[in-house]
């Protein structure tokens, strides 16, 4: 008899969702992860003949899938969550937001923030994030401490704040974390200017110049509201999305967040660029910004991926919620009972979200050479009985409590419902503490 390969894990389950290829579902395989990648996916039998794991998992009841990636976050705004609630946007920033960051925004803050944003993502399946605030090295180092995947936005605005002191020197503080980050294997960097109302044209001309030459994307608040839209037509007589393409940002590199207010020839015009749509509909939905046309966009060509926004906005880091949401909200918007299936939530996000951030070769579906960002699903709650199809289980009917195990890059990060990289007794200790001081 032929020897066993020995491996470092072997996952037996029930069914296996890879994303691609699209809409398949494999039952009764194995997920074999050897130095942090995908080995091999193969019938379960057949793993039992050719593989032997130093550790092994049976997974019976679930759905492995890849781990989900969240396209926009501000991770350590988590402190703020509940925080000036039912509120229209430029109110709730203006008057809530800002004034208890100019207090409160510390070092210290972003830290145990990103912590419990950290673990409240992998609590729910999220493997990846794409992070815009303030202090992104301590985001980078959190996330890096915990082994949970990060692109950390290097942010610019006009105005001074504690992390620095005006455009040229968020931009200069910027490339020395991109310098820092670049032989990370978990944590990259996207340029994140603020948003067309707080970003004057001079630094967006720069940050595109940067942003050719190192090859990072462009992560940025477009149209997020119709407010935003009428006061820059008020202000200089253009749409933003207009401005930005003008100012040559608007190309295959770039991430527009919300972008709720689309006229049919930006749609166009976003399309042809092959720029990435990010998609908040819960933040969206919270603060009334509106809804953005995504079975248009989609029908277009566009690339669209997920995210949370910051969970003083959503109010929570839920993805499973995202899913559910962006493909019920779509339905209603195109007056389409069709339009955005439970399969192409699924691949918003997963796979899509990859393609925005430039890691479809690395992350965002279970292939064979890819790295090993899994999460498992427990499929057996009532709450997912009958299940005729797994994958429309996973969209419409599971919720992120049912996300039992956790690996990114092999590495397991939850056991059982147990966070493997975080002690939740002290985290909450710290959360405590800070509701304390900011409700004061």
């Amino acid at each position: 008899m032929e020897a066993l390969m020995i491996v470092d894990t072997l996952v037996h389950a029930r069914w296996i969702i890879p994303v691609e290829p699209e809409s398949v579902t494999l039952e009764h395989h194995t997920l074999v992860i050897d130095g942090g990648r995908i080995l091999d996916l193969l019938p379960t039998d057949l793993a039992k003949q050719k593989y032997q794991g130093h550790s092994t998992e049976n997974l019976l009841d679930h759905a492995l899938l890849p781990g989900l990636i969240n396209c926009h976050t501000h991770a350590a705004m988590t402190l703020m969550r509940g925080i000036a609630d039912d509120l229209p946007l430029m109110d709730w920033l203006q008057n809530h937001i800002w004034p208890l960051e100019q207090k409160w925004m510390s070092e210290a803050f972003v830290r145990d923030g990103s912590d419990l944003a950290i673990a409240e993502m992998i609590l729910g399946g999220t493997t990846c994030f794409n992070d815009m605030y303030f202090f992104p090295d301590i985001t980078a180092q959190q996330a890096m401490q915990h082994g949970i995947r990060a692109c950390v936005g290097m942010i610019v605005i006009d105005f001074p704040t504690i992390w620095a002191e005006n455009s040229d020197n968020y931009i200069e503080k910027g490339l020395q974390i991109h310098d820092q980050l670049r032989h990370s294997a978990l944590c990259t960097t996207a340029f994140a200017p603020h948003a067309p109302y707080t970003v004057s044209d001079e630094p967006l001309k720069k940050i595109r110049v940067f942003a050719d030459e190192l090859e990072v994307p462009i992560h940025m608040h477009v149209h997020e509201t119709l407010h935003e839209v009428d006061q820059a037509q008020q202000t200089n007589g253009q749409r933003p999305l207009q401005r930005i393409n003008e100012l040559g940002l608007l190309n295959p590199s770039f991430m527009a967040v919300h972008m709720t207010q689309l006229t049919d020839d930006e749609i166009t015009l976003f399309a042809k660029a092959g720029a990435h749509l990010i998609h908040c509909p819960e933040s969206n939905l919270k603060l009334a910004s509106g809804f953005s046309p995504i079975a248009k966009c989609i029908s277009a060509g566009i690339n669209v991926a997920l995210g949370t926004d910051g969970a003083a906005s959503n109010n929570d880091l839920d993805m499973f919620g995202e899913m559910r949401t962006a493909a019920l909200l779509a339905k209603a918007v195109a007056g389409d009972a069709s339009a955005v299936p439970a399969m192409t939530a699924l691949r918003m996000a997963t796979i899509n979200g990859a393609k925005a951030l430039g890691l479809e070769d690395e992350i965002g579906s279970l292939k064979v050479g890819k790295s090993a960002d899994v999460i498992a699903v427990d499929l057996s709650h009532l709450e997912t009985q009958p299940l005729y199809c797994p994958i429309s289980a996973c969209v419409y009917s599971a919720g992120r409590q049912q996300v039992t195990d956790v690996w990114v890059a092999g590495k397991r990060l939850l056991t059982h419902r147990s966070l493997t990289t975080i002690n939740s007794a002290d985290l909450t200790a710290k959360v405590v503490e800070w509701q304390q001081r900011l409700s004061t």
